[in-house]
């Protein structure tokens, strides 16, 4: 079968992230223009629906795109799998724009389907830190989620004696779990491009944004992402290597 080529996979890319970024993004903007609205304050619940709508649109994709493009939809994931060497380095470029222009198509979306209450409201779902949040505390707590998700990613979807079939099922929940725990501090985003789109829309359209947050979003989720990646191979290679020496061991006891 031939490969999908670059522009093809680059535009299922951008798709997907927009299609991550509407659904997700705009599940929490919509939420914040409720509590808004109602002068409520966010509840645990309301953190389990937005993370059960990221969840959903995860495994869409993964399951949609995922066998063109390998549904990255995540510039820390891309960058993460080249460093590992499971993804070439001169793809790296247009996939992370492709993603990063899907995020804003996605976070337009939002504003087509909230109208500017969207924005002014709802933020765009945008991620920003809880006040009692440092700055390098949430650059250590995206990189956590981020390591989460590249070492589930590394052992479901790239290691080749993995159940590939449930890839979309477990790491969409895999995700949706890690909001739940996460979204508090930081918004748990652990995507730079999930990030990046709110951010661009917000800031045309007049929303709240503090860009000086913005680089916790990016440098979080690639320390956590290339680390969780490099492990998942030290580990990986630690057996083979075991399986390897046992093998070579019996041939001679033989």
């Amino acid at each position: 079968m031939e490969r999908t080529g670059l522009f093809k996979r680059c535009v299922a890319e951008g798709i997907g992230t927009a299609l991550l970024v509407l659904i997700g993004p705009g599940t929490a903007a919509f939420n914040g223009l409720i509590t808004a609205n109602n002068n409520e304050s966010t509840t645990l619940a309301d953190i389990g629906v937005i993370s059960f709508a990221f969840a959903i649109v995860v495994m869409a994709m993964i399951y949609s795109i995922g066998k063109f493009s390998g549904c990255h939809i995540n510039p820390a994931v891309t960058m993460a799998l080249a460093s590992t060497g499971h993804f070439p380095w001169k793809e790296v470029f247009p996939y992370l724009i492709a993603q990063c222009v899907g995020g804003v198509i996605g976070a337009f979306g939002i504003v087509m389907v909230l109208g500017i209450d969207g924005v002014l409201l709802g933020n765009l779902g945008a991620t920003v830190l809880a006040p009692s949040t440092g700055y390098f505390q949430a650059i250590a707590i995206e990189a956590i989620a981020a390591f989460i998700l590249m070492f589930v990613i590394m052992g479901i979807a790239v290691d080749s004696r993995a159940p590939k079939e449930w890839g979309g099922l477990v790491i969409g929940l895999t995700v949706g779990g890690i909001i739940m725990m996460f979204a508090g501090p930081t918004g748990a985003s652990f995507n730079p491009a999930r990030t990046f789109g709110p951010y661009v829309v917000d800031s045309l359209l007049g929303g709240n944004i503090d860009w000086i947050q913005f680089p916790i979003y990016v440098i979080g989720p690639l320390i956590g992402a290339i680390a969780a990646a490099v492990t998942y191979n030290f580990i990986a290679s630690s057996r083979q290597l075991q399986l390897s020496s046992k093998s070579s061991h019996n041939e001679v006891v033989k």
